[in-house]
Parts: structure tokens; C-alpha cells; sequence
């Protein structure tokens, strides 16, 4: 017999447009994909001469539970460095991709019935990570308007004595706005753990991130090297947590996880140190894409009310197209064979939305775009 937790657990939407497109693709259909929130680039060399490296110094063994500490140490330098914030080696604790790290942190916070605040939309594996503890989702809607950043007035309606934590998210998944300052500010004065997923930092192109521990130590940062560094595959991320949660989470770790892959470790240890023209390289190839990619859609008709600053993403309103953003999403897929993700995926507030991603190249992109042009004219028209 099946649990119930696992029959609750919904699909990730973009991984079944991606299987679709994989099936079209083995039936000989070329199929443009800008479904994916993947980087397209492959890790920097530093990167991967470090893989081969800890493979012939035989780092192949378990790590400390914590992490490696020579990695919690080029964390807490680059906090300091680009945030202008001191943490201790001692607050970070290093996991298998950030996905480790989101469930420790609402692990050490919660007990079950207790309440989790995140924005509609929002990254989709979220309500699941809140699902499976046995916790409750309270959704705060968030609007293109405001370029998808939270009300705080409508966090304080929705704040009840069983409210343990905020989640935010900076650059965002899906629509790749920032979060300002001042919105950042205001949140931190409602005296409420943030876990603030910072994993689109470093992928900026106006303005710049904002760390969290810019502005209260009462939070936890939820990061990795995923997006920044190209190194989806290795499974490499971090939870930088108020001290006093620490052991609970590496006791949780211990049991769970053990410790995150030895050679991933320090492949992330010379990312910091030697991968920063490689990834200021691959952000000018992503603002170009960007600037690329709003462009043609806006050509296209599509009303982007606040353009997107980070990540990836660009997050459409499609309402004056469809009521039903899925079904228009796979025939996109099955007509102009263009991969998108529909923005039902991340939230019952996505409803009417398309995420793309300009996680591909240039010229997939331009395909991309005059496949979905030809498709709008010959439907739409």
C-alpha cells in the first residue's frame, strides 16, 4: 500500500514537459527547450581538474558531517566579501544540493501542523518540501505589478501563533525578479525565521542580490552551486543557520544524509576560488540572452510588466491567449515544438502564465522564438 504523504506529493510539471519533449526527440522531432531551468554551459576547467584531482588524492571517503572545512571556510569568506556580512564556518553546514538543505532547515523549525509562508508563485518543490513534514502552506500572492515581490501588509494578515517561518526567494524561480531592500527590511521586523534561498545569486544583471544577512541574523540562507557554477550534476549546496540550530541540523544530517559527496566538495572549494572570470563569462552570455529573449516577446505582444533582473527566467502573461496555461504549454510543445513550463506549475497564482528559460543558447533562443511567433500567427491570429 502506498502512504498517503506520497500520493500528496504533485508532480513537478516542467519535468513532464521535459519527458514529453524527450520522447518527441526520440521520434526524430527537434525540439527547442526553453522549459529547463538547467545551465547549458558545462563546468569551468578549475572545476572539473579539481573532480579529477580529488579522485587521484583518493578524497573519496566521508566527509566531516558538517562539511568540508576548508569549503565552510570559502563560504563564510565570500559572505564576507560580497555581502559585507561575518559569519563563522561554524553556521554552514554543507549538503547534497540546496534540496538537503531546505528540508534540514524546515526540519530544525517546525513541528507538524505548524505554518510555512511562501509566495503564489513560487519555486514548486516548496509546498512539497512543507507537504511531507506534515506542515501547512500558507500562500501569500504575489503580483506581476509589483514585479512579484511580497506585500508585507498581506505576510502580517496571514501570521498566526503556529507561523515558524518566510520563505523568500532572490532572484526568483520562476519569474526571475529580485526582492528589494526596503520589502527585505520589512519583512525581517516581523521577528519570523527567513529562510531565504539565495541560489540564483551571482546571476544578476541590473542592480545586485541581496543577502538576507544583510539585514538579521535571524535567518537562514539556503544556497549551492548549482546555477551559479554549472554544476547541476555534482549535487553541491549550503544552509548558513543561526548558531544555536547547528547541532540539531547536523544530527539530522548525520542520520539522513551523512555528508555531502567528498569530490563535490572540492570541486566547490576551487570554484571559489579559481571559477570567477568562468562565471562572469557565462552571466554577460546569459544578460545577452535576456535582453534578447524580452525583446522578441515583447514584439510578439506579450505585456511584461517589470522585467526580470536575475536567474533565468522570464515569467508571461498569457490570460489574453488562454485560461488554461497547461494545456497551452504542451501545445506549444506538440505544434511549435518549443519546451515552456506552465505557470500553474508554481502556484494556483501562476495560472494564465509561461515561464521560458534562456538557460540555452543564442540561437536556440532565435529558433525558439520563431517557432512560437509562427505558432501565435497561425492560431492566434
Amino acid at each position: 500500500m502506498i502512504s498517503e504523504k506520497a500520493k500528496e506529493i504533485t508532480p513537478f510539471i516542467v519535468m513532464e514537459v521535459l519527458e514529453k519533449a524527450a520522447g518527441m526527440e526520440q521520434n526524430g522531432i527537434n525540439v527547442i527547450h526553453l522549459e529547463v531551468g538547467e545551465p547549458d554551459f558545462d563546468v569551468p576547467a578549475c572545476v572539473s581538474g579539481a573532480v579529477q584531482n580529488a579522485f587521484t588524492e583518493k578524497r573519496t571517503h566521508y566527509t566531516h558531517s558538517l562539511g568540508d572545512p576548508e569549503l565552510r571556510e570559502e563560504i563564510a569568506k565570500r559572505y564576507r566579501l560580497e555581502y559585507g556580512v561575518n559569519i563563522s564556518p561554524s553556521q554552514i553546514l554543507v549538503t547534497s544540493g540546496s534540496s538537503p538543505a531546505i528540508l534540514l532547515a524546515l526540519g530544525v523549525l517546525c513541528n507538524p501542523g505548524d505554518e510555512v509562508i511562501l509566495s503564489d508563485p513560487g519555486y514548486a518543490c516548496y509546498s512539497n518540501f512543507i507537504r511531507f513534514l506534515e506542515l501547512k502552506a500558507v500562500k501569500v500572492q504575489v503580483y506581476e505589478e509589483d514585479g512579484f515581490q511580497y506585500r508585507p501588509e498581506e505576510i502580517v494578515k496571514r501570521i498566526t501563533p503556529r507561523t515558524r517561518a518566510i520563505i523568500i526567494n532572490s532572484p526568483m524561480n520562476p519569474t526571475g525578479n529580485l526582492l528589494s531592500p526596503d520589502v527585505m527590511k520589512q519583512m525581517v521586523e516581523l521577528d519570523i525565521p527567513v529562510l531565504s534561498d539565495e541560489i540564483y545569486h551571482g546571476l544578476v544583471y541590473e542592480d545586485r542580490a541581496h543577502s538576507i544577512l544583510e539585514f538579521t541574523s535571524n535567518a537562514f540562507v539556503l544556497s549551492g552551486f548549482s546555477k551559479l557554477y554549472a554544476m547541476t550534476g555534482l549535487r553541491l549546496g549550503y544552509v548558513i543557520a543561526p548558531v544555536e540550530y547547528v547541532r540539531d541540523m547536523q544530527k539530522m544530517q548525520q542520520n539522513l544524509f551523512i555528508c555531502a559527496s567528498s569530490t563535490a566538495q572540492r570541486a566547490g572549494i576551487e570554484a571559489l576560488r579559481s571559477a570567477g572570470e568562468d562565471v562572469e563569462q557565462m552571466r554577460l552570455t546569459y544578460a545577452k540572452r535576456r535582453t534578447y529573449l524580452i525583446s522578441r516577446l515583447k514584439g510578439m505582444g506579450f505585456d511584461i510588466k517589470v522585467e526580470p533582473t536575475g536567474a533565468f527566467y522570464v515569467f508571461v502573461n498569457v490570460k489574453h491567449l488562454t485560461n488554461d496555461c497547461y494545456q497551452f504549454a504542451f501545445d506549444i510543445l506538440e505544434k511549435a515544438h518549443v519546451g515552456v513550463t506552465p505557470g500553474i506549475d508554481f502556484g494556483e497564482n501562476g495560472e494564465g502564465f509561461i515561464r521560458f528559460s534562456y538557460a540555452n543558447s543564442i540561437e536556440n533562443i532565435k529558433e525558439g522564438m520563431d517557432r512560437l511567433e509562427r505558432y501565435l500567427n497561425e492560431n492566434f491570429s
